[in-house]
This record gives structure tokens, C-alpha cells and sequence, in this order.
């Protein structure tokens, strides 16, 4: 059985096994602001996923990251689902994605109804980061988007 659900301190360890990039003086906050999930696959954790907002208005995913045993078992579509179910509630029209183009991930996100919408070079010699959106009606929420 799949179940996803807001990321807690107690998974402080599981979580920084598979995300090397968040700082840890961050996890809190991410937890307190509910931009953390955890997937659990008949009740031991699976797979993360955690998000911010662009511009201050649009639903990024930073991160999905499956562990690496739990691989190709459609946990990390249904991650992306619940994030994405999750996004329609609290009214927004799209969220953003990005992976690097080097990486088999942009054509998952391409599967799952992603469309390309641009890319960058961070760095001289760094693959090419390539973003892609999701569009869907929006409810009505406070603010803008």
C-alpha cells in the first residue's frame, strides 16, 4: 500500500539520506510550511518530494527523489499526483518542474503531462537545466497568481 503525507521532524534522517542539497537548517521550516512530502510504501518510507513557490506565486518542485530500491514502481507518480492534488486545493492554475537535461527525469515529467517551457546554463561546463510546466483551471485562493 502507497501513502503520501506531509513530511515530519522524524523523518529527518530518512530525508537527508536522499536529498543532499536542501540545508538542514531548512528541513524545519519546510515542515512548518508544509513544502515536504514523504511517500511510504507499505509503511516504510519510499520517496520525497519538496516544493517552494517561484515568483513567490507558482508551485515548484525542487525535488523528487525516490529511493533508489523503490525505483520504477510508480511511487514517484503518485508523489507527483498528490503534490499536483494538493496544488488544485489550494487553488493554483500550474506548478513548474525542472531537471537537468542529462538526467532520464524530463522525460517522466514529460509522461506524466509536463510541457517544456524554457531553459538555462548555471554554470559553464553544468548541463542545461530545462523547465516545465503543468496547467490546469484554478479555484479561487487568496492572492494573486
Amino acid at each position: 500500500m502507497l501513502t503520501v503525507r506531509h513530511a515530519r521532524e522524524s523523518d529527518r534522517a530518512f530525508w537527508f539520506s536522499l536529498d543532499a542539497h536542501l540545508p538542514e537548517a531548512m528541513f524545519s521550516r519546510k515542515i512548518r510550511d508544509g513544502e515536504a512530502l514523504v511517500a511510504e510504501e507499505d509503511g516504510e518510507d519510499a520517496a520525497i518530494l519538496r516544493w517552494n513557490l517561484f515568483w513567490d506565486e507558482i508551485p515548484f518542485c525542487n525535488l523528487l527523489y525516490v529511493a533508489p530500491d523503490r525505483q520504477r514502481r510508480g511511487i514517484g507518480r503518485a508523489l507527483m499526483r498528490a503534490w499536483e492534488d494538493e496544488m488544485r486545493a489550494r487553488g493554483y492554475a500550474r506548478v513548474f518542474v525542472s531537471t537537468q537535461a542529462d538526467e532520464e527525469a524530463q522525460h517522466f515529467y514529460r509522461k506524466l503531462g509536463y510541457r517544456d517551457c524554457g531553459g538555462f546554463l548555471p554554470e559553464p561546463r553544468a548541463p542545461m537545466e530545462l523547465f516545465f510546466r503543468k496547467e490546469w483551471e484554478a479555484r479561487q485562493r487568496g492572492g494573486t497568481e
